[in-house]
């Protein structure tokens, strides 16, 4: 049987009670990261008298997942084989979803325990009214990609969760900003960490922050994207048609928050 098995998201004490029962059966540890991984179990047993047998850990990730399952997919009929993300919950946004759909066709039983996720976590405290939002992971790292996405995201009626890393986070809200800097963020750092914080206001206030120093952009981040008020439609317009963008995709854009289509703005923009 495979089952996969969120970890926490920082503090080890948000492990559970059937994630510990379950790394004490299991014979094989699939990992995204091995070394995450025996460092979460070093400190379970420290902190819980816990005394796991000896097991073998595996790397399992975006880039070998393909040629490992087929090494384990024997072992995964006939023994006891856990599968862990680096931190939070397993397959969403990770590379597990091979494994799920491996086990879905082949018939193997699987098994998903509930646990915390950072977007989960961190949608619950950013106060937004809202109980939909969209989750969108992360953002193309680059390129006009990256610009049309957040454009797209930001028309988008519902609030948009994002993953960012820390040498990207100020990037990012420049970029929200620039799009529209009265647009209500909520910016989580460190979730669950000794060093977790939030803030919460407008684009332009929280780009302020980072450039005042106020905000160390160090750590992992999670962000909260309001959704896009009507009134404010001329705005990403002007914004959109401000952007260094190829004539076609700027008019997907356009055409997006607009009632004139895409092929009228095309022709409006080659001439």
């Amino acid at each position: 049987m495979l089952t996969f098995i969120p970890t926490p998201i920082g503090n080890p004490q948000d492990i559970t009670i059937r994630a510990l029962r379950e790394f004490e059966k299991a014979t094989l540890f699939l990992c995204e990261d091995t070394r995450e991984t025996k460092r979460l179990l070093h400190i379970l047993e420290e902190r819980f008298d816990l005394n796991y047998p000896d097991v073998e850990f595996l790397s399992f990730h975006e880039h070998n997942g393909e040629e490992r399952l087929s090494q384990i997919a024997e072992r995964l009929k006939s023994e006891q084989v856990v599968y862990v993300s680096d931190a939070g919950m397993p397959v969403i946004s990770d590379p597990g979803q091979i494994l799920v759909e491996y086990c879905q066709k082949e018939k193997i039983e699987y098994d998903v325990l509930p646990g915390g996720t950072a977007v989960a976590t961190a949608y619950a405290a950013s106060g937004f009214k809202e109980g939909n939002f969209l989750f969108y992971a992360f953002l193309p790292q680059k390129g006009s990609e990256r610009s049309s996405t957040l454009i797209e995201l930001m028309n988008k009626p519902e609030n948009v969760v994002l993953y960012e890393a820390p040498h990207r986070i100020e990037k990012l809200i420049v970029e929200i900003a620039k799009i529209d800097e009265s647009r209500e963020v909520f910016f989580a750092k460190e979730l669950t960490k000794k060093f977790q914080n939030y803030y919460k206001g407008s684009a332009k206030n929280i780009l302020e922050q980072f450039k005042n120093g106020e905000i160390n952009p160090k750590g992992e981040w999670v962000v909260v994207i309001g959704a896009k008020q009507e009134e404010s439609k001329a705005l990403y317009v002007d914004d959109i048609l401000a952007l260094d963008l190829q004539p076609k995709v700027k008019a997907k854009l356009l055409a997006k928050v607009t009632t004139m289509s895409v092929k009228e703005w095309y022709s409006k923009l080659i001439n």
